[in-house]
């Protein structure tokens, strides 16, 4: 896959380790070895446990919009700035990356990311999936794949990161993830700003003990946040 430019500049200028010196990362490669290996372990074994949901979810989808695909795949920002697919269910009408452009104006987040509650491109069986964030099982794919770990900064769009600061593309030191202290602080009511902060500080602070808590806090918040749209 390709590096995303705007990246790659500021890696070069090294301006963002500023406050998270490259060495400290590149240092625990002990840890990002174990981390693999529990990403390849847990998300064979969740595809493999979770496959009959996985199905039945794929079902609801076609009956829903039988001309549409199951799957979406976007283009997202991994680390030090790959480009590679992000698998998702399809939650939305099959044009909606057509109708952004009109919405634009809408956006209630802050800073670099675009979201709205009440998205008018969101099909019924989308809200439902998105509700219980059923929507991102195929990322365990991705996982699987490498492009994306359990737990770490949520991978950024392209047009994101071409808005980011030097600070900002810190994010992007370490794989992304399908969880993180993101997504168990508020996730939707958290701005960009203070996503950028949580991402920061699971980066200077990763261990094993912290990703274990935050996958277990993320099951909790599953089956009893209203934050997710």
């Amino acid at each position: 896959m390709n590096q995303i430019n705007p990246l790659k500049n500021t890696l070069e200028t090294g301006r963002q380790f500023d406050v998270i010196p490259l060495f400290e990362i590149k240092n625990r490669n002990w840890f990002w070895f174990v981390k693999r290996m529990q990403d390849i372990v847990l998300s064979l074994l969740g595809l493999i446990l979770l496959s009959p949901l996985l199905l039945m979810v794929a079902l609801m989808i076609k009956a829903e919009s039988p001309k549409g695909a199951v799957i979406f795949a976007q283009t997202r920002v991994g680390k030090n700035g790959k480009l590679f697919k992000m698998y998702k269910f399809r939650s939305m009408v099959a044009d909606a990356e057509a109708m952004l452009g009109d919405l634009m104006d809408k956006n209630e987040i802050s800073g670099a990311m675009f979201k709205i509650k009440n998205d008018p491109r969101v099909t019924r069986i989308g809200r439902l999936i998105r509700k219980t964030s059923l929507d991102e099982l195929p990322q365990l794919v991705n996982v699987l794949k490498g492009d994306m770990s359990l737990v770490g900064p949520r991978p950024p769009l392209p047009r994101e990161v071409a808005d980011y600061t030097s600070y900002d593309m810190m994010r992007l030191l370490v794989v992304p993830g399908c969880t993180g202290l993101w997504q168990i602080s508020g996730r939707n009511h958290v701005g960009f700003r203070e996503m950028v902060e949580l991402d920061l500080e699971y980066i200077r602070n990763q261990s094993f003990i912290k990703d274990i808590v935050i996958l277990c806090k993320t099951v909790k918040v599953l089956f009893g946040a209203n934050n997710a749209y």
